[in-house]
């Protein structure tokens, strides 16, 4: 069964080579390129509390997505708190912020290729 059904669109073949070139620049191996690509969306900042330990359930999806035999891509989500902007112009942000953040996730799972992500919001 293949795993990997989207990302082989731009792993695969002679003409994805410049593709291929740029994961090598990331440390991929030829191997690598068989498995599926697993998106971790990392909520991770210091801007809130809320956010600020994100970063070990960020890194524990990376170590399960390993352990998967798949390639996990972490990439950043914004991050909006409203306990800290609560009062102020930025509370308006707040609401707005979650439908920011489902667009970032979607935008990058479908122009990367992922085969699927790993999504943690406190």
């Amino acid at each position: 069964m293949v795993f990997n059904r989207r990302s082989k669109n731009i792993t695969q073949g002679v003409a994805r080579s410049p593709n291929r070139s740029m994961y090598y620049a990331l440390g991929y191996q030829e191997e690598n390129f068989d498995k599926p690509m697993i998106g971790v969306a990392n909520g991770h900042s210091t801007i809130t509390p809320c956010n600020a330990g994100l970063q070990r359930l960020a890194d524990a999806a990376v170590e399960a997505t390993k352990k998967s035999d798949a390639n996990p891509q972490i990439f950043g989500t914004p991050t909006i708190s409203d306990g800290m902007s609560m009062g102020t112009e930025g509370m308006k942000y707040s609401l707005v912020s979650r439908e920011v953040i489902v667009v970032c996730v979607e935008t990058a799972v479908q122009a990367q290729w992922m085969d699927g992500v790993v999504v943690r919001r406190l």
